[in-house]
């Protein structure tokens, strides 16, 4: 009985990172995305002429914004489908 509590403990609190890790990737990349658009029609809209190099930075910053939410989500579906403390806990069982 005691390893069928510790296998629903780790399955339900890694249930709960993986939404967590989607959840606030999410929330931290549409508010960056929102503030770098922002900034972005501010800046093209003082300076006209700089759109081009507004735009290519912009692109690399989000970009780089993207890889924030990617990587959460890399680091999800490794806790959902191999999660390493499921392993680690039936070791300590056995």
């Amino acid at each position: 009985m005691e390893l069928a509590h510790l296998v629903a403990s780790i399955q339900g609190m890694s249930a709960i990172a993986v939404g967590l890790l989607i959840g606030l990737g999410a929330l931290g990349t549409a508010i960056g995305f929102g503030l770098l658009g922002g900034r972005f029609l501010e800046g093209m809209a003082r300076q006209p002429d700089m759109t081009a190099r507004l735009q290519t930075k912009l692109f690399v910053i989000a970009g780089l914004l993207d890889v924030v939410a990617i990587i959460g989500v890399a680091i999800a579906l490794i806790i959902l489908f191999a999660n390493p403390f499921m392993t680690q806990a039936l070791a300590l069982v056995k």
